[in-house]
Order: C-alpha cells, then sequence, then structure tokens
C-alpha cells in the first residue's frame, strides 16, 4: 500500500490527548472525512479509515453526476466523547485543524460525535463550515449551501433526514444481497449491534422491508427476541448515545449479555458501532450468512479470511456505509435537492447498483467482495486523477 499524501499527530495542550489527521489522496485539491471521537483512537486507524474515504469517493464516480468524487481523509481524536472536557479538546483540535480544512480538508460527524457538535465546535473554533475547503468547487456557493442546509432542516417521522440516509443505504446493500441470491425478505433475520445514528436507521429500513430483527446490542447488552423486537419502540428509547431504555422493553424480550449478539440465530448480522468489533474468536460464534459492516472496519482481516472459509460473505465498509458522504455531495452539487423522498430514491438506486456491481465482479473474479471493491475503486481512481487532478 502507498503511503498517505499526509499523516500528522496533534497534541492538546491542555489535557496532554492526542488528536490525528490522515489525507491519503486529494481531487482537485479538496479531500472528504469525517472525525470520530473515541477512547483509544489510534493513528493507524485513522490511516486506514482515510484510505477507505478515498474508495469510498472513487466507488460513487459518476462521469456523467454533477458531484465529482474528492480525495479520501480522516480525522479523530483519542477521548471517550462522554468525558466532561470532550467538547473543550473538540475546540481545540478543530483550531488547530483550522488551516487544514479551511484548504483542503472537509469534514463532519463520524463516530462519537453528531453534525451538531461538529457544526458548534466549528463555529467556535473560527471556521466557516466543516467542509468550507469545497466551496470553491461550488458553480453556485449560495444555492448550494442553502440546499444542503436545507436537506439537513429535513426531518422524517421526527428524526434527521442526514441521520437515515446512511442507514438507508446499508438496509439497500442488505436488501440487494438478499435478491441476488434469490432470499425472500420476509422472514430473513437480522441482528444489529449498535442502534446508534447508522445501527438505529439500518435496523428501521430493514424492519420496514419486512425482515425480522431479532437482536439488538448497545452498551448496556444485548436485547434479544426471536420472534422479532419492536424496533419503532426501541428506536424511539434511545439516548443521545443509542443507549435504550430497558422499560420500553416487552415480555417476550431477553436482555442478554453485550456480545450475544454475534451468536444470534440470524442470517444477518449488522456491525453498526465500533471498528474492530470481530476479531478471529469472535468469528467463530457467528451464524449469519452475512456480515454487512455499518461500521468502519468492524471485522478484522484474519476474521474476515476465516469467515469466507465458512461461507459467511461479508460485505466491506467501503460501499454499505459510503452513502452519507455521498448523500452530503449528491446534495451540495445538486444531483438531488432537499427532499427525503428523492435522497432515499436516489440512495437506494446508487447503493443497489453498486453492491450489485461489486457482487459480479467478486463472483466474475473468484474473489471476496472486499476485494472486488477495492479493484472497482482501483479501476476508477486513475480515470479520476487523468480527468481532474490531484491539485486544484
Amino acid at each position: 500500500m502507498t503511503a498517505p499524501l499526509m499523516s500528522l499527530t496533534w497534541t492538546d495542550h491542555v489535557t496532554g490527548r492526542r488528536g490525528f489527521l490522515v489525507v491519503d489522496r486529494l481531487v482537485r485539491g479538496v479531500a472528504s472525512g469525517g472525525l470520530r471521537m473515541r477512547e483509544g483512537c489510534t493513528l493507524d486507524e485513522v490511516t486506514g479509515l482515510a484510505r477507505g474515504m478515498t474508495m469510498k469517493e472513487a466507488l460513487h464516480y459518476d462521469p456523467e453526476g454533477r458531484y465529482v468524487p474528492l480525495g479520501g481523509a480522516k480525522g479523530g481524536i483519542d477521548c471517550d466523547p462522554r468525558d466532561p472536557g470532550a467538547y473543550g479538546l473538540l475546540v481545540r483540535y478543530l483550531r488547530a485543524m483550522k488551516p487544514y480544512i479551511e484548504a483542503f480538508w472537509t469534514t463532519g460527524e463520524d463516530l462519537g460525535l453528531t453534525q451538531d457538535t461538529v457544526d458548534r465546535a466549528a463555529a467556535e473554533a473560527g471556521l466557516v463550515s466543516s467542509i468550507q475547503a469545497v466551496y470553491p468547487l461550488l458553480d453556485d456557493e449560495v444555492t448550494a449551501r442553502r440546499r444542503l442546509a436545507d436537506a439537513f432542516a429535513v426531518e422524517v417521522d421526527g428524526i434527521g433526514l442526514d441521520e437515515l440516509v446512511g442507514g438507508c443505504g446499508v438496509a439497500e446493500s442488505v436488501l440487494a444481497a438478499l435478491d441476488r441470491a434469490g432470499v425472500p425478505h420476509a422472514g430473513t433475520r437480522v441482528a444489529v449491534q449498535g442502534l446508534g445514528t447508522m445501527g438505529g436507521a439500518t435496523a428501521r429500513f430493514l424492519a420496514r422491508a419486512g425482515l425480522t430483527v431479532v437482536a439488538v446490542a448497545d452498551i448496556k447488552g444485548t436485547v434479544a427476541n426471536p420472534a422479532g423486537l419492536d424496533v419503532d419502540a426501541l428506536l424511539a428509547a434511545r439516548d443521545g448515545y443509542g443507549t435504550v431504555d430497558r422499560a420500553v422493553l416487552r415480555p417476550g424480550d431477553r436482555e442478554l449479555p453485550g456480545d450475544a449478539w454475534l451468536a444470534a440465530e440470524a442470517e444477518v448480522l449488522v456491525p453498526a458501532a465500533v471498528s474492530y468489533a470481530i476479531d478471529t474468536a469472535d468469528q467463530e460464534r457467528i451464524r449469519a450468512r452475512w456480515v454487512v459492516e455499518a461500521a468502519n472496519m468492524p471485522v478484522l482481516p484474519q476474521a474476515e479470511e476465516l469467515l469466507a472459509v465458512r461461507g459467511v460473505t461479508v460485505l466491506p465498509d467501503v460501499v454499505v456505509n459510503s452513502g452519507t458522504n455521498a448523500w452530503w455531495w449528491w446534495t451540495l452539487f445538486g444531483d438531488i435537492g432537499p427532499d427525503a423522498t428523492e435522497a432515499f430514491a436516489h440512495t437506494r438506486r446508487s447503493m443497489r447498483a453498486l453492491v450489485e456491481l461489486m457482487l459480479a465482479r467478486a463472483e466474475a473474479d473468484g474473489t471476496t467482495p472486499r476485494a472486488a471493491a477495492h479493484a472497482i475503486a482501483a479501476d476508477r481512481l486513475p480515470v479520476i486523477a487523468e480527468r481532474f487532478g490531484w491539485y486544484r
């Protein structure tokens, strides 16, 4: 693998905690990638995520679209977002990164941070926006910014559109895989790790597509019901971190240990919380046919190899959870308007086409879906570089 274009480590002068920024690649002088905050975040982790962003951008390249894929980047802060000093640390990090955000790094919410929090901290740090580096690439900045702001104001059943599009993309990835395999939606069982923004929205869309969500896990443990959980009730009872109030559980719902979701009797397993959630020992417990990576890098490479030997298909994060990032740019560049119906329809079409392309490539090449996705990205990156260049 080639080294990233830029990699830096920042040390907070107040707490001594560290933050990271990795720019893997630029397109027209700009790179895209969210900012995560979690205890134990490392430079290696952020480097892998930045490389994944390069691939996510390339995988959504449409020569006919207004959205021009950007390069890949990622930021990370080693701190528990629940820490009382987390917000102040975030503001200081963004102040330190201000020259990069102004010039070439567009960022937003990721694990441990909401977009509202990022926006508030960015304003306090003196930034115009966390995505201001992309503004010079827009044909009409004022109209584009208004369109994105209007999109962020859209709510569906009281939930922000920005919180739902990623889960819509994950769910459509699942449905595309089921359809390709000839497996009916009704009766297909799902277990989800994490009921935050991505996991919660994924569970919501899958339940509404007729699948049965039999287990969900949060920081308190796993809630399971082989007959199916009341997903809407669980989502309505979440706190800001995706933790469910157990008071809403029904008589048939069982509380199990936190890792019980791994061994759930389900056809689809959706790790939607943290990176590195499934190691070589964990994979032995998995009974599902598909593992669908709603989180970034949840399955360790060695575990994925062992799962493949057992006939378990891993649908990779670089495809599955790329819908949120793409939706930002589809909206900002004007491929879609600030409308939920239009956003969901475009997300479903794009994600289904991409998943079907990946699975067909994997079948033709005799490889895993991840290897196929990497091959597709590798084919597209030189085309993007030749057409647009690395720098403005």
